[in-house]
């Protein structure tokens, strides 16, 4: 019987050290944090960092401290969760979480915070998932382990091998169902809804600019244009099948 995170007796001395721009220490990687246990003990302690993305994928750590940007994320973010969570409460299909919740697949050895990730009802009830209650506080989770139903990336400028090549292969090993990636990078924005394939990851079918997502069980678009003030305005169309 594997042990559980809380039964590991891992080091927790320092592996690096990050200093702020004033020469105050931020924060320490532990050499436990080389291993998925030990990044996981580590990413559900008090230790870890509240600002930033760090994620454990292809066998080591990717720390990102860069902010995001409001135009190229944060703005796609809110727009598509503005849509995803009145369809998701309106049907009363399961959770949709944003940010600072830690998911893990241990098959594929991935463990990160996503920008956003949905929990169907049907994954819950099945044991498909499991929830880790935090240390001294069982009815608060910080992970969740298992296989969600579906995960959003939006491609920061030092996130594009992350969320292009890496996670896409860490989330299908996972068994995540669906994958979605927004690219507002460029001159014209990139959105893709990636279904599984027997093999990997997989365009969604598409038809006139309509993306269907059999997760959701909908066709969406996703355009964005110019405002008067210069800044862009994104939506998110949806429509049903």
């Amino acid at each position: 019987m594997a042990a559980s995170i809380s039964q590991l007796d891992l080091p927790v001395f320092p592996a690096i050290t990050f200093f702020d721009h004033a020469g105050v220490l931020s924060f320490s990687v532990p050499a436990s944090a080389s291993s998925l246990a030990g990044f996981r003990q580590w990413a559900l302690s008090d230790d870890f960092p509240e600002r930033g993305k760090i994620t454990f994928v292809a066998g080591g750590l990717i720390i990102d401290m860069s902010p995001e940007s409001l135009e190229e994320h944060s703005d796609i973010k809110s727009e598509i969760c503005r849509v995803l969570l009145n369809l998701v409460r309106q049907q009363n299909l399961g959770r949709l979480h944003i940010d600072g919740v830690l998911i893990t697949n241990e098959t594929a050895g991935v463990s990160n915070e996503p920008d956003v990730f949905y929990l169907s009802k049907a994954s819950l009830k099945s044991g498909r998932v499991k929830l880790t209650p935090a240390v001294g506080r069982p009815q608060s989770s910080k992970e969740i382990v298992g296989s969600v139903d579906w995960v959003l990336e939006i491609v920061s400028p030092s996130s594009i091998q992350k969320d292009k090549v890496l996670l896409r292969e860490a989330y299908y090993r996972a068994g995540i169902d669906e994958y979605w990636i927004v690219d507002g990078l460029g001159q014209e924005i990139e959105f893709q809804v990636l279904t599984r394939g027997e093999k990997e990851f997989v365009p969604a079918a598409l038809r006139d600019g309509w993306q269907r997502s059999s997760t959701f069980r909908r066709q969406f678009r996703f355009e964005r244009e110019n405002e008067e003030d210069g800044s862009w305005r994104y939506t998110l169309h949806m429509h049903e099948e």
